[in-house]
């Protein structure tokens, strides 16, 4: 059901999603370290969605009879000097996601996989919630640039972010 080329392009996304886990962790350590606890619990829901979405790949690759490859994960960044830059860069990262995705749905409608359309198409639309869900912190944080209650008011409503499960069949 998947050709190589496919297969091994999937195995690549899996592993990008479990490195954006690893990214997304590594900035919550920042944010503790900067005791800003609600963005450290923003960035932690993150990273268990990542694991989900890797988890995806990993499923989609069982049920369509492909091969499962997990492969080495880069050291993500760990330092940074702001909150903002926290979230710039992982709003490129989101964007890299993005045109990694794009890229993936080109390739399975080049072969003519309109399973690997369906679940990809998911993934479509879930980039463009994630792009924006950064882009609107980013709006906030430039807001209270330089403002010590104003970055305590965005940690605190980041701190609200709860995490839900996907439903059954889900991502």
């Amino acid at each position: 059901m998947l050709s190589g080329k496919l297969q091994d392009a999937l195995n690549e996304q899996m592993k990008n999603e479990f490195f954006s886990a690893y990214l997304y962790m590594a900035m919550a350590g920042y944010f503790q370290s900067e005791d800003l606890p609600g963005m450290a619990s923003w960035m932690r829901i993150q990273a268990l969605e990542e694991m989900i979405h890797g988890e995806r790949f990993f499923n989609f690759l069982c049920d369509a009879a492909g091969r499962t490859e997990l492969r080495p994960i880069e050291g993500p960044k760990n330092a940074f000097s702001s909150p903002l830059e926290v979230f710039e860069f992982g709003l490129e990262h989101e964007k890299f996601v993005t045109s990694r995705i794009g890229q993936l749905m080109d390739l399975a409608r080049e072969e003519r996989n309109h399973a690997a359309e369906v679940m990809l198409n998911w993934f479509v639309t879930e980039q463009v919630e994630e792009e924006s869900s950064f882009s609107l912190i980013i709006r906030k944080l430039k807001r209270v640039e330089g403002d010590g209650r104003g970055l305590l008011m965005v940690d605190q409503e980041l701190g609200q972010r709860t995490f839900v499960p996907p439903a059954p069949g889900g991502a």
